[in-house]
């Protein structure tokens, strides 16, 4: 049945308005700081009251602000986990995951050893979360809202305060630990990578509204808006004039593209993946760009180059971005910078 979300409020000049249903058990919300994703988790877990809109989970109406519908937090059945895990300092690995768990004394006790069982962290029952590391600090608060059997999880940036290495493992355990899960997990994130593999569907916000909704690859593939296509991490966003239904121009770059497929009629902006660029030596194909770089910057597995537009100067605050992984880079030693660089018409994303 899924996750059906229409909300609306304002909260100072900050407006929230998202809208979006879902069908999928693992939901993605991708977009910069202080989009409106973490009030969204609130909105959905009831920590914040919307203004009007509605929230049903499953069937079941968490908030509707025509029918005066507001569910209590406590009984909304939603696990919530903050970026810091907000465990009880003064509490033990075992007393927190007690906190979360109904019944009698020993339901509570039999329960807790359980979950730590599962979750591999019952040689650390006595300790404090203080004594805990960042990834046994994620296992007793996982732990924790599981042992209640939540209907939906929500993770609000998780792995934010990590670093790369750490991160990486620790997405990794999470999402095993979440494989026998049947419930909703909504994440929100600003780093799209783990939002792809994480998520089954996505929403992506900016400044408090929804920009697009949808399966997550479908969304990576074709943005359809130039909003999406940068927070989805498209480098290369170029204004357009549609000459007509099959070319293109675009003046910041100093091109002007032909295409085999007819061109959409509401479209403003061309997308250009920086990986996506193919390199040509010699003679000058259709739809390339003269390679002139500008500036460029080397990393352990590859190389950045920044271009400047055809008949561009220096300056003028226009680049092209050109990505080359570590595979190419034997191809450049080998037969040195290419003359061009050729913009595949399926790799090319037209956007709003």
């Amino acid at each position: 049945m899924g996750i059906t979300v229409q909300i609306k409020k304002a909260l100072g000049d900050f407006k929230l308005d998202v809208e979006f249903q879902g069908e999928s058990d693992r939901i993605g919300i991708l977009g910069a700081s202080g989009c409106g994703k973490s009030m969204t988790l609130k909105s959905i877990a009831g920590i914040e009251n919307p203004d009007k809109g509605m929230i049903s989970v499953n069937g079941k109406v968490f908030f509707d602000s025509s029918n005066s519908i507001n569910v209590r937090p406590q009984k909304r059945n939603v696990g919530y986990l903050f970026q810091n895990y907000a465990l009880f300092p003064t509490m033990t690995v075992c007393e927190n995951i007690k906190a979360g768990i109904r019944g009698t004394k020993e339901e509570k006790r039999r329960r807790a050893q359980e979950m730590m069982d599962k979750f591999q962290i019952a040689l650390f029952a006595d300790r404090l979360p203080g004594e805990l590391s960042g990834g046994q600090q994620q296992r007793t608060a996982l732990a924790r809202i599981l042992a209640y059997e939540p209907d939906v999880i929500l993770l609000d940036e998780p792995f934010s305060a990590l670093d790369m290495f750490l991160k990486d493992r620790l997405q990794k355990e999470m999402t095993e630990m979440l494989e026998d899960y049947k419930g909703i997990v909504i994440m929100v994130s600003h780093s799209r990578d783990e939002l792809y593999r994480f998520s089954e569907e996505l929403l992506v916000m900016e400044d408090g509204h929804s920009v697009i909704y949808g399966g997550t690859k479908g969304i990576f593939e074709n943005p359809v808006y130039q909003e999406a296509a940068r927070l989805t991490g498209c480098k290369n966003i170029a204004r357009i004039r549609r000459k007509d239904e099959y070319t293109v121009i675009i003046s910041d770059w100093g091109i002007v593209l032909h295409m085999e497929n007819e061109v959409p009629e509401n479209v403003n902006y061309v997308g250009y993946r920086a990986h996506d660029f193919v390199p040509v030596w010699g003679e000058r194909k259709k739809n390339t760009l003269k390679v002139d770089v500008d500036t460029m910057a080397e990393f352990p597995f590859e190389r950045n180059y920044y271009l400047l537009p055809e008949g561009g100067a220096k300056g003028n605050g226009i680049s092209i971005c050109w990505f080359v992984q570590r595979e190419l880079l034997s191809v450049l030693k080998e037969k040195g910078m290419p003359d061009y660089l050729e913009i595949k018409e399926d790799k090319l994303m037209f956007l709003r």
